[in-house]
């Protein structure tokens, strides 16, 4: 039976008097590659920041990795993905190695040395999202699906159990986008990397994802792609309070 790694029952969050959640239950299993899918202003955000630890949840229980989360101590077992376009100067004068080199920091410390080890880990991150051939270029003369590819190989250098992908697909060009969730299925199936990729677009819920969660606010929808893909366009549009358009 698959383990469990992340677990949320009757979660529910605000800010000040705006409720960005609900009584959310979920559950992510081990090598689980789940799209989180809603709108703009649907909790996804609220959502990462809680499960990253980043805010507590005013009522309900969160466990990561079988403990209570507020006594989890193994964050370097969760790799995070942002963003690439709001998160990242494209001018920064940094090798792909050095960008890549960088998320060691947080297994080892801040002040503390790389490990001996630490040029073979690289390389292997970059090999296994397909860039170990630019290992000494600067990271601004990469296209934007370049750039993002190096930052999950900056993810992956620690030896994370599970990767959340906050919209990854953001400053890459549409005939790339394809190629990049190939990666990421690769990833799933050959390296068993659980995943979450966070999106508000319904389109990228593509045949490479196991599992679906529709947000908004509450949770209303979890389960299967499959089973996700039986369920009309309205009756997601219905969730959403806008009309959606199923790609497969």
């Amino acid at each position: 039976m698959k383990k469990p790694l992340i677990e949320l029952k009757d979660v529910s969050f605000q800010y000040e008097y705006t409720q960005a959640l609900k009584n959310i239950s979920l559950r992510v299993n081990e090598g689980d590659f789940l799209a989180l899918i809603g709108q703009n202003g649907s909790g996804k955000s609220t959502l990462l920041k809680l499960i990253l630890g980043l805010l507590k949840p005013m009522s309900g229980e969160i466990k990561l990795f079988g403990e209570q989360a507020s006594h989890f101590k193994h964050r370097e077992w969760i790799g995070y993905v942002s963003q690439k376009s709001n998160a990242f100067n494209s001018g920064f004068p940094a090798t792909v190695e050095e960008v890549v080199k960088s998320g060691l920091s947080q297994k080892v410390g801040l002040f503390k040395r790389y490990p001996k080890d630490a040029d073979i880990l690289v390389k292997s991150a970059l090999k296994d999202v397909g860039m170990d051939k630019f290992l000494k270029r600067n990271i601004g003369q990469l296209s934007g699906g370049q750039q993002q590819r190096v930052f999950i190989a900056r993810a992956l250098v620690s030896d994370p159990k599970l990767l959340i992908l906050d919209e990854p697909t953001v400053g890459i060009d549409r005939e790339n986008v394809q190629a990049f969730y190939d990666m990421l299925a690769h990833l799933n199936k050959h390296h068993n990397m659980t995943m979450i990729l966070v999106t508000h677009d319904v389109d990228t819920v593509s045949d490479r994802v196991s599992h679906v969660a529709c947000l908004n606010q509450s949770i209303h929808f979890h389960g299967y792609k499959n089973d996700f893909d039986t369920i009309s366009e309205e009756q997601i549009a219905s969730w959403n309070g806008h009309s959606v358009r199923k790609i497969h």
